[in-house]
């Protein structure tokens, strides 16, 4: 049996290169013609992946938020029992986010104003779950902390880790260690 990853569909491929060129230079400052030549296929070709840029966008924004929601599920399920270890492997998880998806980042920052209402509500829906699973886990960690207060710092730490579009390198293992330091500072900074 091969353990090598599977390769990216045509569809993966679009959607990583949209994700790059949007972040790059805006949604606006990208036409289905460059994203087509970064994945070898006319612009016109994409049509037959897409409705056009703003499915793009909207399978993007929508997908990430599924996945961070379905992997932030699967992490509690795991570590069940164990808050320390929910917490842990929250925070890991979220920081391979960070570190892997950036460009994603970027695009939700600046563009998520673009999406259909709809879809821009199911963004919004579904950041709401991840951020109650955290609150959840903190809440069990820091009891004696109030609810509001946790929620402002289940958010905070979600700024700090998604800054990572705007750091310097450090390679990413000092990187990942270093965020990882900063999270679980701040969540043990709640009982002092």
């Amino acid at each position: 049996m091969s353990t090598r990853a599977a390769a990216p569909t045509r569809r993966e491929q679009i959607l990583s290169e949209a994700a790059r060129l949007f972040a790059a230079r805006g949604f606006h400052g990208v036409g289905v013609d460059e994203i087509g030549a970064a994945v070898g296929i006319s612009g016109p070709g994409l049509y037959r992946h897409f409705a056009g840029k703003d499915a793009m966008l909207a399978e993007l924004l929508v997908g990430i938020s599924e996945r961070l929601l379905t992997g932030g599920r699967h992490r509690v399920a795991e570590a069940a029992g164990d808050p320390d270890g929910v917490l842990a492997s929250l925070i890991d998880g979220h920081i391979d986010f960070a570190l892997d998806d950036r460009a994603l980042i970027t695009l939700h920052d600046r563009e998520l104003d673009r999406l259909r209402e709809a879809d821009r509500k199911l963004v919004r829906q579904l950041q709401r779950q991840y951020v109650e699973l955290w609150v959840e886990v903190v809440r069990e960690l820091h009891p004696e902390v109030g609810e509001a207060e946790v929620r402002v710092s289940v958010h905070a730490v979600f700024g700090l880790l998604n800054s990572t579009p705007h750091l310097a390198a450090l390679g990413r293992e000092a990187t990942e260690s270093l965020l990882r330091r900063l999270a679980h500072g701040a969540f043990g900074a709640l009982s002092g």
